[in-house]
């Protein structure tokens, strides 16, 4: 059953800060909720890449996938009945088969990519995929300029996001992450706009230094949240004191913090004026006060799509 809600289901406007799976979850939530059109989605280019000549947005089609109906559900990413000869022909040639894209998933890299080389922005082109995997939610990009996420690995060498995740499986430890680009980004239009007019900005349960870190150093956007922090929620990704899919506990321990959901509020206190923390890290709830930030105690794994709904739900009423 859809959970009921009171101020949101008149179309309030909610933006959210994502990264890539669990972001996709909440968002899948979130317009089971309230309408569609009301929600828009302020998506991590961090990761993005070039592979093959094609440039690559792991989040923003993640996201895609998941709200358009055709994502993997067990993988998480990439699309369900994917087939995979391009790689094989690539590992066939002895080519970098490591960064795998499926066959259908490579006719989106081209079309980006051929929009791209026209001169038009990524803002646009994910609006146009959006609209032809009939989304209704507005996805954008945090910024159509270049955002580019680099980590200094404990051996002292520099590897960008995808050789970190993927090629070496985030197996490795890590002594910096660094933003490239991010200084001289500009947010995408319609960015800061959808910020200001929400009535409530979500911070979804991604990975707090690699995911969320890039959307949050995009100038104006922190200083934005801050100022807007009481109408702020987020969502903490670390349950239990792991993560639940990728490295997000072992990077807030290797960068000085804790794999906590109380480390998740020390990292997003200046921020985000609400914390939802999992049921059974209710014991947490007093240090995350501690931090500034209001708390609320919820089931926040997204086992299914109800589950996911019910999150959205609380989340929507949880604004201090």
């Amino acid at each position: 059953m859809t959970p009921a809600l009171s101020r949101n289901d008149t179309g309030a406007r909610v933006a959210v800060l994502c990264g890539g799976v669990g972001a996709a979850r909440l968002l899948a939530g979130l317009v089971a909720v309230v309408p569609a059109e009301s929600v828009t989605a302020i998506v991590n280019v961090g990761d993005d890449t070039e592979m093959h000549g094609l440039y690559i947005s792991p989040d923003l089609d993640t996201i895609t996938y998941t709200l358009g109906g055709g994502s993997d559900v067990e993988r998480g990413w990439g699309l369900a009945g994917e087939t995979w000869a391009a790689m094989d022909q690539l590992d066939f040639y002895g080519g970098a088969a490591w960064f795998r894209l499926g066959d259908r998933d490579l006719g989106t890299h081209l079309y980006r990519t051929g929009r791209l080389s026209e001169g038009a922005s990524l803002s646009a082109v994910t609006a146009h995929i959006a609209r032809a995997w009939g989304i209704q939610a507005t996805l954008l990009p945090v910024s159509d300029d270049p955002v580019r996420t680099r980590l200094e690995l404990d051996s002292g060498e520099e590897v960008n996001f995808q050789e970190y995740f993927v090629r070496l499986r985030h197996s490795v430890a890590v002594r910096a992450v660094r933003f490239v680009g991010a200084e001289r980004a500009k947010a995408a239009p319609g960015v800061l706009e959808s910020l200001e007019a929400a009535e409530t900005i979500v911070i979804a349960p991604s990975n707090p230094i690699v995911s969320i870190g890039p959307v949050l150093a995009v100038p104006g956007i922190s200083e934005l949240l801050a100022r807007r922090r009481r109408d702020v929620v987020a969502v903490s990704p670390i349950v239990g004191g792991r993560a639940l899919k990728g490295p997000a506990d072992r990077l807030l321990v290797e960068l000085g913090g804790h794999a906590s959901a109380t480390g998740v509020a020390e990292v997003w206190a200046s921020v985000a004026g609400t914390l939802v923390i999992d049921e059974v890290d209710a014991d947490l709830r007093d240090a995350v006060e501690q931090t500034g930030m209001s708390c609320r105690v919820r089931a926040t794994v997204m086992s299914s799509p109800s589950a996911a709904a019910a999150l959205a739900a609380a989340v929507l009423a949880a604004r201090t």
